[in-house]
């Protein structure tokens, strides 16, 4: 595809360059006092000292931030929700999808996940904590298991002179052991799927570098669906004289929820060899009634230097002195072999294990660990149905793959990090790629992991058509893809409790469709076969108070369903607007569709889907109420911004349309549907037509056509349907007479003026909503806020039309704010206000920054420059005219 640019915007270069606020960078490491910088800890990345603590401190959205206009406007919303809300959490006992009452509050603590994709995920936090668990699928338990810590045991002649848990928490429990290891002299440095912690030892001139290692490669989908994760303890002894090093890793029998005290859970030794290499450690059996799971925590056995120990059993409880007394006497632990009794209600069980290595002289040894989680089959909420996890394809669904997991983990991770790195190499030596770019562009990957995701066998029984087969414009029950590669789903957000959000998985689909175009190909044609389905359920919405159906059939569903009730089988948690009823949903279907093809030439799929697609828009087109080729919005909020009203033609629905319309085309051209292809053409001149008529003011594309006196406001989205259009390789030719380009390139400076440098000194990111005057409209609870995911969108938009310093500048913003400010690593959220608060911690649509890769991909000249051309200091200050 030639690329044809906007005009490069010169007068601006000097504030763009320079006017950005680095200084939240070199404050993650200000509270540093040692000059160690790790063994094999990369450039690149997200670096943090242990010591460091936020200044800034948000709130979660409330109830209390929605303005008295707004507040008035949704009164009868909140008697609606308040009563449904009781009804949920007090009679049946139930979670909320949403729950407003108990949003999350903000703990600027999380570090990357650990495991692989769907098989539940366990977050260590940057200061070392074990501190989010995602075992039973969807649904978050956030607790800091105390003694889950790994120690280092220092002995020099026979004579333990250094002994420490490496961590800087001070607890009220296990006062035996010593805590308060002082952050000054460690760091934590993340660069997804792997993370570095590096503790210097004061006093003992000795360096830990612990690496994380997670099997998230891309294309691979064996070893990236392992619930398992590796720690590489590198030591570095700078002393004159040799040390004999003892790591040790404890963990408790469960993941600190109530049910760590149920009772009947155990613990046992294992060893297995295999292969000429050996690997031990403890079993960790939990043994509840729903989803039971084995942790397994092991070691291995590589060197006739190293030798590995163990403690089967230990109470977590009161001082743990015997324990601490028993690493001290000879860096070793008793190693008892048989297995411990099962735990009485109210007890609970822990387990360590210790590996110990001769450093010499000024010299380097290695030590390995693992943390393996097996849990093979799995039921949701109801409990209606049981699934098998991706990995037991491999492993087997007896619960007794944990071993196993722990032997593969140990002994292929280091091929693990070559695929990592062979990915990763080419985007981390680009010299004209800026330094955040490469961390946020990675390390916003963990929510593939992090979502609540789960990746599921499709059973043997199992038909995804909704019974409508391929002669009669359906699909087949179980198409190959999902056969092979299985069924996948992540939640819209850890807060916002839906499976599969199909208006927000738009904007993140592009990490899956370039990383795993397998599991979004997956997921397209269980979006697909929902599509035919119906549920005449009826079911009251909180917004408008009226009943409709669950489902409607020949419209794509909002979601598949909450973790907490049955997904797949019940579609549509989402209950505060009749969805059926949305613009945009149909035509992110389509969108979606075409740009999958282009990117994978996968030709079945295409003929798979080009049905549901005609089905789609045929009932899209009910929404063109005056027949002028263009849809209107119905005067509430119904689009993917689901509390910020529109009415009539919009630039958002409206540019969806069109865009969706000219894809029609392009596939019915690809697959010979000329009569098809003749209609869209037609509905495409009309509504182009229509589109700049009712829209159109000369700059940007109005919000809405509706005359009232916010619908002049300057939509960050604006230009969402050109996106993917550029996205899906469309050419000039192809899309000229749906976007000119002249008036996208004057509607992306527009935004890039106003939602952008208007705003927050331009270190935000892009508004939603702007007025032309230069403030936020604050017309709505959204429209003043800035969405993470679609800013990333925004910036792809602008790198496509050649505008790579602009679209580089505005997601700049968005990084240095959470990851840097605000301190929401590894919890991007779906949106924050200028000032003060946030919503919905941890939310799927930042995913869409590999837009941006893409786009990127796209540049003349792409891959000609590399960090030993450019040196990375002087990349940030590559994107001039």
């Amino acid at each position: 595809m030639t690329t044809l640019f906007c005009p490069v915007y010169c007068s601006i270069t000097g504030k763009l360059m320079s006017g950005f606020d680095h200084t939240s960078l070199a404050e993650l490491m200000s509270r540093y006092v040692s000059t160690e910088t790790g063994f094999g800890v990369p450039k690149d990345g997200w670096r943090i000292c242990l010591a460091h603590e936020f200044k800034e401190k948000r709130k979660p959205f409330q109830a209390k931030d929605v303005s008295l206009s707004n507040m008035i406007e949704h009164v009868s919303l909140g008697v609606r929700y308040l009563r449904w809300w009781y009804r949920k959490t007090q009679v049946e006992k139930k979670a909320p999808f949403i729950d407003m009452f108990r949003a999350l509050p903000l703990r600027q603590i999380y570090g990357a996940p650990l495991g692989g994709i769907g098989g539940g995920s366990i977050t260590r936090g940057w200061r070392g904590d074990f501190c989010r668990w995602q075992l039973n699928p969807g649904m978050y338990h956030y607790k800091t298991v105390i003694a889950n810590q790994f120690t280092v045991c220092l002995r020099r002649c026979g004579q333990t002179v250094y002994q420490q848990v490496l961590s800087t928490e001070r607890p009220p429990t296990l006062q035996g052991w010593n805590w308060g290891y002082c952050g000054e002299y460690a760091f934590y440095h993340a660069l997804y799927p792997r993370a570095w912690t590096v503790y210097h030892l004061p006093g003992q001139n000795v360096t830990l570098t612990c690496r994380q290692v997670s099997p998230v490669i891309p294309h691979d989908y064996k070893d990236s669906s392992l619930p398992v994760a590796v720690f590489v303890w590198d030591i570095e002894n700078k002393n004159d004289y040799a040390l004999d090093v003892s790591i040790m890793f404890t963990m408790v029998n469960g993941s600190g929820h109530k049910d760590d005290k149920s009772g009947g859970h155990w613990n046992e030794p294992f060893h297995l060899e295999k292969d000429g290499e050996s690997v031990s450690g403890v079993l960790l059996h939990h043994q509840t009634p729903v989803n039971p799971y084995t942790l397994c925590i092991a070691a291995r056995e590589k060197c006739t230097d190293k030798t590995t120990l163990h403690q089967t059993a230990f109470s977590p409880k009161g001082t743990c002195s015997a324990l601490w007394s028993d690493l001290m006497t000879d860096g070793q632990l008793d190693s008892p072999k048989d297995s411990s009794p099962p735990t009485q209600k109210g007890e609970e069980v822990a387990a360590a294990l210790a590996v110990s290595c001769s450093v010499p002289a000024n010299s380097h040894n290695s030590v390995e660990f693992s943390l393996a989680w097996d849990m093979p089959k799995i039921t949701f909420g109801s409990r209606e149905r049981i699934y098998e996890r991706r990995y037991t394809r491999y492993y087997g669904t007896k619960g007794d793959a944990a071993p196993s997991l722990s032997h593969y983990a140990l002994t292929h991770y280091s091929k693990w990090e070559e695929s990592i790195d062979e990915w990763q190499r080419p985007i981390l030596q680009d010299g004209s790629l800026p330094a955040w770019y490469k961390s946020a562009l990675f390390n916003e990957l963990y929510f593939v992991v992090d979502g609540g995701t789960v990746w599921v066998e499709l059973p043997e029984d199992a038909d995804i058509s909704g019974g409508l087969r391929p002669e009669d414009g359906g699909l087949p029950a179980q198409p190959d893809v999902i056969k092979d590669y299985g069924r996948f789903a992540y939640l819209e957000g850890q807060e916002y409790r839906m499976y599969n959000t199909y208006d927000v998985h738009f904007y993140a689909s592009f990490a899956l469709i370039m990383l795993w175009p397998k599991l979004a190909l997956s997921v397209q044609y269980d979006i697909a076969g929902s599509v035919v389905q119906h549920d005449p359920t009826e079911r009251l919405n909180l917004m408008n108070g009226r009943y409709s159906p669950v489902k409607t059939r020949g419209v794509v569903p909002h979601d598949i369903g909450d973790p907490d009730d049955e997904p797949w089988v019940r579609a549509n948690a989402y209950m505060i607007h009749d969805t059926a009823d949305w613009k945009d949903l149909n035509l992110k279907f389509v969108l979606q569709v075409y740009r999958d093809y282009y990117l994978t030439q996968d030709e079945q799929y295409l003929k798979d889907m080009w049905p549901i697609c005609q089905t789609v828009m045929e009932m899209e087109l009910k929404f063109d109420k005056d027949g002028d080729g263009l849809i209107e919005n119905s005067g509430y909020a119904d689009q993917t911004y689901d509390g910020w009203k529109v009415t009539g033609p919009s630039a958002y629905c409206g540019g969806l349309w069109l865009a969706s319309v000219c894809m029609m085309c392009k596939m019915a051209r690809v697959l010979n549907c000329e009569s098809v292809y003749q209609r869209y053409r037609d509905i495409l001149e009309r509504g182009r037509a229509a589109f700049d008529k009712l829209l159109w003011n000369g700059k940007y594309y109005n919000y809405d056509s509706s005359g009232q006196s916010m619908s002049n406001s300057v939509m960050s989205d604006q230009c969402a349907g050109h996106w993917f259009l550029r996205a899906s390789g469309l050419g000039d030719d192809d899309y000229q007479v749906a976007f000119p380009k002249e008036k996208i390139c004057s509607a992306l400076k527009s935004v890039f003026d106003l939602n952008v440098m208007s705003f927050s000194d331009g270190q935000m990111g892009a508004v939603n909503g702007m007025r032309p005057e230069g403030v936020p409209d604050r017309s709505s609870v959204q429209s003043d806020e800035v969405w993470v995911g679609v800013v990333y969108g925004l910036a792809a938009t602008m790198i496509h039309e050649g505008m790579i310093e602009e679209g580089m500048r505005t997601a700049e913003g968005c990084y240095r704010a959470v990851w840097e400010r605000m301190g929401m690593a590894f919890q991007t959220p779906e949106a924050y206000c200028e000032k003060g608060i946030y919503r919905s911690l941890a939310y799927m649509r930042p995913l869409s920054i590999w837009a941006m890769q893409l786009a990127l991909n796209n540049r003349p000249n792409h891959g000609k420059t590399t960090d030993k051309d450019v040196g990375q200091d002087s990349a940030e200050a590559l994107y001039m005219c």
